[in-house]
């Protein structure tokens, strides 16, 4: 059976079923023509790959998946194995609130994350952002030569110093991270990262939020440690799974969105000079790279009743991917010339953030940090240019697409700040 190609049986009774893994190599090498093909044929479709499950790759049908939790929950449940239900495969880690939780239970969650990421708090940390980034591109500038993929570490320090974590540690949560989500799931490095380096990285966190409980302060776990939860002040078990959740959801987002903006940029020169002369574009570029270059490509929810969807009979503990990427590249849902770059796209409904009651409530810092660095590359660095035969994509493009490689070269600069890393 090839590719993608519609079948007439399923062990499992579903149909139409097709030969999909979101987690393929076969995938991976192209993400936005295996969705098209698949959301062209069948938007909504049975596979039977890990243990089996719905791909929604139509607009419309994801978008009114998300806002279902009855029928689509991200709850954890035994369906599917055990872990983390908004992942095919499920990966067994800490719990992650609200995302991990259905309403009415993630609501005093959400509201906390909401106070704590609102426009204005994150607007005061703009000069960090811009501090950090400008560390980094000091690193490379007066080389004349860099991997952009280093940049992927430019998210990483800023979330670990805005949590006020052990500064130190920012490598290895950028490295955990990433990799927990792109390195072959049969790979030695995969393994050590899951049973390893993030558990090790977990107590460390849990140490941090026990000292603040302590001792709060002015940072974000504190403000989460001085919550309540329907009555009752949270506790730390709850303050580590929300702040574990804008660890990994921090670190890794705006890496992938930056690196393929950038290859993108160096193969557009042109639209790079537009956004260089005139760089009140960039605002409206970046939730056009948003759209184009979804980098949280897909998550998972499980049926939570027998019902007809989208022409489809879905089951009680069904699995369903709900693929952003493929929504935010539909023309169903508004876009026109859906597979065209236009930085002044106006309105852009992309999906990149998700939709509902678990839609990114980091959406603010992720657009200031991908704006920031997006912006201080084109100033400092106007004549960068990717080498195409150089670079290498994640293995594994599932749920973030991004760069292990991105070699770059450019005319050498100054350095502005005597901070190092």
């Amino acid at each position: 059976m090839t590719e993608q190609q519609t079948v007439e049986n399923s062990a499992h009774g579903r149909r139409p079923v097709v030969d999909f893994d979101h987690n393929a190599d076969s995938h991976g090498r192209d993400p936005v023509g295996s969705y098209r093909k698949l959301r062209e044929s069948t938007p909504v479709a049975w596979t039977e790959k890990w243990g089996g499950y719905w791909v929604l790759s139509g607009y419309q049908a994801i978008f009114d998946a998300a806002r279902d939790d009855e029928m689509f929950s991200s709850a954890r449940s035994h369906h599917g194995g055990e872990g983390q239900a908004i992942l095919i495969p499920k990966r067994p880690i800490t719990d992650h609130y609200p995302i991990d939780l259905d309403p009415p239970e993630s609501l005093p969650y959400r509201r906390i994350m909401n106070q704590l990421l609102t426009p204005q708090r994150v607007e005061k940390i703009r000069p960090m952002v811009e501090r950090y980034t400008d560390m980094f591109i000091d690193d490379l500038i007066e080389k004349g030569e860099a991997d952009f993929a280093t940049l992927t570490g430019i998210p990483s320090i800023i979330t670990i110093a805005w949590l006020e974590l052990p500064l130190e540690d920012w490598r290895r949560y950028s490295f955990a991270h990433r990799k927990i989500l792109s390195a072959p799931l049969d790979s030695a490095e995969y393994k050590m990262v899951s049973e390893e380096e993030l558990p090790a990285l977990t107590e460390s966190v849990k140490k941090v939020i026990a000292e603040r409980k302590l001792n709060p302060g002015d940072d974000p776990i504190s403000f989460i440690l001085g919550h309540e939860i329907n009555g009752r002040p949270i506790t730390e078990e709850e303050t580590l799974n929300m702040v574990d959740l804008i660890i990994s959801g921090g670190v890794g987002t705006v890496a992938s969105l930056s690196g393929q903006s950038l290859e993108w940029l160096s193969a557009n020169p042109e639209v790079k000079q537009r956004l260089i002369d005139d760089p009140s574009l960039m605002q409206n570029a970046v939730e056009e790279f948003l759209r184009v270059f979804s980098p949280t490509q897909a998550l998972a929810r499980t049926v939570g009743k027998d019902a007809e969807f989208h022409g489809v009979e879905i089951k009680e503990g069904d699995r369903a991917l709900l693929a952003w990427s493929s929504g935010s590249r539909d023309a169903a849902g508004g876009f026109e010339n859906p597979d065209v770059v236009d930085i002044e796209r106006f309105p852009n409904r992309h999906l990149a953030f998700g939709v509902g009651s678990h839609r990114c409530a980091g959406s603010h810092l992720g657009r200031l940090m991908a704006r920031t660095i997006l912006s201080k590359v084109l100033e400092r660095m106007p004549d960068f240019k990717v080498d195409p035969a150089g670079v290498v994509r994640y293995p594994r493009q599932g749920v973030n697409t991004g760069f292990d490689q991105l070699p770059t070269t450019f005319t050498p600069g100054p350095r502005v700040l005597d901070e190092r890393l």
